[in-house]
């Protein structure tokens, strides 16, 4: 569990321990065979998404992109899904659900809500310091820790260098692996990139940067796509964004009921026989969550908010449980069997215990990496309006990021990077330069914050997809941008174009014809050699979830 004191004392110790969960998926030729390119190692980012859950759900389309030559390797970290010792706060599913039915909102709902939003997470930190103290795990979770794993993983498989593709959290992984084991990098992707500096001073403020522009690109292409594929359509975008607030402000005071029974005779297989609200901050949730990925959720959303204005609430209802993916990440306010004891490493017999992201591990390595969080509530609430100063779209909602470390006390055993050594990320000299990908318009890793982490790489180039919005590259399909990352892996920066370039493009917009639309096009091109391509870059669109905030 303590990489520091493994390698500085005797490695027995310490009776603590991590057993890490990997999975991998093939590659299309042996090992031993000429053609064989060697594993290329993925974080699905968060903090805390499964590695296991992301590579089974959309590892083949992963290993399209990157070419079948390579393996590919997930793995959930120290704390995350199958991996023990899990990170989790409730000593139960029940009482998880419990306090999650005491939401009080988001904190600009009403008047004073920030407050009890403030003292709520300070409660959470608590609980998560008292259930976890026993395993020590939370001491042992900044991103260093997380880093020196991905070594041993590496040690473990026989690789001297990494290659990895790595997502939002994932590219400050990425960045601290590439700082602490700069030799170590034969290549390595970063993916929607979150600023260093801000991530390890915890200021979460400039993430926020583009936000209001993907939420506009939400009213401009709902205008030029018109009434029939928009439903939420106005003369012009300045007008549909004036309905919105006209309807977000109608919901602060008059939330939307859903009656009791009309859940259930909607869809015999739901179970609900209560009555349901729909509040201005689910709403709100829900404008953040679209955010990620424009092409597949806005039109989704635009038939929610019309609904919602002629006053039913049932198209909302199905959307938020949709099974393609689920679109809101909060924990489910639902009951399933405790978890067995998690003590026992697991057998190659123990069934994986599976699970997409774990909002537990994504509060306790944010506030491992930040510095100590010593703000008052009404510091924070100043802070607060900061956020809804540069983002009315999303400041509200992602204002959980910092609130979240509200009370810790518990401070990381090993993290050599915070704000007085943040030098650690300049001039450094890696073994084959980074590549960092970003969209033009990503709601919670702008652009910005990509091309100031390259600053700290020598040789490292920033390739941005134009003409997309959304987080991370997968959020918009481009096989352009595909072709890029395969040959990036197989041939190095040669493969890459400059910055200032032409780029690469998405091949669709918000509001477009779609999947199909493009297929149609192209096949009019006649361009379908690059058919494995498109398939796998529109799946990702569609499977690629969202972990937290990165």
């Amino acid at each position: 569990m303590d990489w520091q004191q493994a390698e500085t004392t005797n490695s027995s110790a310490s009776d603590r321990r991590v057993v890490l969960a990997i999975v991998r998926l093939r590659a299309s030729v042996p090992s031993h065979s000429p053609d064989y390119r060697g594993p290329i190692i993925f974080n699905p980012g968060g903090p805390g998404g499964s590695g296991i859950w992301s590579l089974r759900d959309h590892g083949r389309a992963l290993q399209t992109i990157v070419g079948t030559m390579h393996d590919v390797i997930s793995w959930d970290p120290r704390g995350v899904g199958a991996s023990t010792p899990r990170i989790d706060c409730w000593v139960s599913a029940q009482d998880r659900v419990y306090w999650n039915l005491q939401d009080p909102g988001i904190i600009d709902a009403h008047e004073g809500t920030v407050y009890d939003a403030f003292a709520r997470a300070a409660a959470y930190s608590q609980v998560c310091e008292r259930n976890l103290e026993e395993s020590g795990i939370l001491e042992h979770s900044s991103t260093a820790y997380h880093a020196r794993d991905l070594l041993a993983i590496l040690q473990a498989m026989g690789e001297e260098k990494l290659k990895y593709w790595g997502f939002s959290y994932g590219t400050v992984l990425g960045g601290t692996f590439a700082a602490m084991y700069p030799d170590r990098v034969e290549r390595m992707v970063n993916d929607g990139n979150v600023d260093y500096e801000e991530w390890y001073n915890g200021t979460y403020i400039n993430f926020l940067h583009d936000t209001d522009k993907v939420m506009e690109a939400f009213y401009t292409f709902c205008h030029s796509a018109g009434p029939n594929r928009c439903y939420f359509h106005a003369s012009s975008p300045p007008s549909i964004k004036s309905r919105l607030d006209a309807l977000l402000t109608k919901l602060q005071t008059h939330p939307i009921l859903i009656p009791q029974g009309q859940l259930a005779s909607s869809d015999p297989t739901e179970p609900y026989h209560i009555p349901s609200l729909v509040t201005y901050s689910h709403i709100r949730r829900m404008l953040s969550t679209a955010l990620y990925q424009p092409i597949l959720r806005f039109p989704q959303i635009a038939l929610v908010l019309s609904s919602l204005e002629a006053g039913d609430a049932l198209p909302y209802h199905r959307y938020t449980l949709s099974d393609s993916p689920p679109l809101i990440p909060s924990s489910p306010n639902t009951c399933q069997a405790d978890d067995e004891d998690d003590t026992v490493p697991p057998t190659p017999f123990t069934p994986l215990q599976e699970e997409e992201s774990n909002p537990d591990a994504s509060s306790a390595v944010m506030c491992s990496d930040a510095l100590p969080f010593t703000s008052t509530p009404h510091d924070f609430a100043l802070y607060a309006q900061q956020l809804l100063n540069i983002s009315q779209a999303a400041g509200a909602v992602q204002a959980s990021f910092r609130l979240s470390c509200a009370g810790r006390t518990i401070r990381p055993i090993w993290n050599p990077f915070n704000a007085s050594s943040l030098e650690a990320f300049k001039d450094v000299e890696t073994a084959h330069p980074v590549l960092l990908i970003n969209n033009e318009f990503d709601n919670v890793t702008p652009l910005v914050s990509a091309r100031n982490n390259a600053r700290g790489f020598r040789g490292a180039r920033v390739l941005v997809q134009r003409g997309s919005w959304g987080h991370t590259s997968l959020a918009a399909p481009s096989v352009c941008m595909a072709k890029v990352i395969r040959g990036y892996f197989g041939g190095g920066m040669g493969e890459v174009p400059e910055e200032d370039g032409l780029g690469c493009w998405s091949d669709e917009v918000p509001f477009g014809d779609g999947e199909e639309g493009v297929q149609r096009r192209d096949r009019d091109r006649d361009r379908d050699e690059d058919l494995d391509l498109k398939r796998a870059v529109w799946r990702l669109a569609k499977r690629r979830r969202v972990y937290g905030g990165f």
